[in-house]
C-alpha cells in the first residue's frame, strides 16, 4: 500500500591507539594479560587495513573489511572481523548493516550501544553527503544524483517513508521533507498537507518519493490514487506535480516514465 596478510608494509603514519566511543567493549571477550594492550596480531592487522583503504580507497576492500573499519572505534580491543561477517549474513550488503534500525542490530550478538551509535554516525553521515549533492541545484541537471540520494536514504528502509522534495520556479530543490512514517506496507499520506507545505515555502512545483520495503517498486492501486488526489489539489493552486518516485531493493519507478502522470 502507499505510503537494503598480505605483504603491505605498514605505513609510519598509523596509531594503533584508536579512540573508543565508549570505555566498555561491546561482548564478552576472553581475558588477555593486560586489556589496555592491543594483541599484535590484531593490532598488526589493524594498521595494514587501514594501510590499504588510504592507498587503494573504498574500492581495495571488501563489505566486510570496510565493515571492520568501521568497528574498529566501537571495539577497540577485539577482532571485529566475526562480526562484520555476521552483520553482513544478517543484513546482505553493507548498505544493509549501515541502514538497518537500532533495535535489529542490537538483536546481533556483540552488538552494544557504541557499535550502534557508530553505524548510525555512518549511515547520516552518508545520507547528509548525498543530499548535499542535490539541495540547492537544479533537479534536472542532477537527476542521477537525485536517484543515488533517494536509494541511499529509503532502499533498505523496512517501513515505508514518505518524502516531498519541493522546487521553485527554476526547478532548484528548495527544502527536502519527510512527511509521514509508515508500516512495513502503509504510510499515510495527506494531500492537503502536501499542498499546503508547498505554498508555506513558495514551492512552484514538487517532487514526491516513497519506498517499497517489500524491494518492488511497482505501484500499488492506493499508490496511483493518492498521486492523482495530490495531483489535483496541486493543479487547483497552480503547483506542478512533476514526478512520484517509488523506491525499491535495487532501482526505482517513475510515475511520469510509466505514462502515469
Amino acid at each position: 500500500m502507499f505510503l537494503q596478510h598480505g605483504g603491505m608494509t605498514r605505513g609510519p603514519h598509523f596509531s594503533d591507539a584508536q579512540a573508543a566511543l565508549f570505555d566498555f567493549d561491546e561482548a564478552p571477550v576472553a581475558p588477555v594479560p593486560d586489556q589496555k594492550i592491543l594483541p599484535s596480531y590484531i593490532k598488526d592487522h589493524r594498521a595494514r587495513l587501514r594501510e590499504r583503504f588510504l592507498v587503494g580507497g573504498a574500492g581495495a576492500l571488501p563489505d566486510y573489511e570496510m565493515l571492520e573499519l568501521v568497528l574498529f572505534r566501537a571495539i577497540p580491543r577485539r577482532d571485529v572481523k566475526p562480526l562484520a561477517r555476521q552483520l553482513l549474513t544478517e543484513f546482505g550488503d553493507f548498505n544493509g548493516v549501515i541502514s538497518a534500525t537500532p533495535e535489529r542490530l542490537s538483536c546481533v550478538k556483540g552488538v552494544g550501544d557504541a557499535v550502534v551509535t557508530e553505524l548510525k554516525i555512518i549511515e547520516a553521515a552518508a545520507h547528509r553527503l548525498a543530499q548535499a549533492r542535490v539541495l540547492k541545484r537544479q533537479v534536472v541537471s542532477s537527476w542521477d544524483a537525485l536517484l543515488e540520494y533517494c536509494q541511499t536514504t529509503m532502499a533498505h528502509r523496512e517501513t515505508e517513508q514518505f518524502r516531498v522534495l519541493y522546487l521553485d520556479r527554476k526547478n532548484v530543490l528548495i527544502a527536502d521533507e519527510l512527511q509521514a512514517r509508515g508500516t512495513v506496507d502503509h504510510v499515510p499520506v495527506y494531500p492537503r498537507e502536501v499542498v499546503k507545505r508547498a505554498l508555506e515555502l513558495n514551492a512552484s512545483a514538487f517532487i514526491l518519493i516513497h519506498n517499497h520495503p517489500s524491494g518492488d517498486p511497482s505501484p500499488s492501486e492506493a499508490d496511483i490514487d493518492m498521486t492523482m488526489q495530490i495531483q489535483q489539489a496541486a493543479t487547483a493552486l497552480g503547483i506542478t506535480l512533476h514526478d512520484h518516485l517509488i523506491v525499491g531493493k535495487s532501482c526505482e519507478l517513475s510515475f511520469r516514465a510509466e505514462g502515469l502522470l
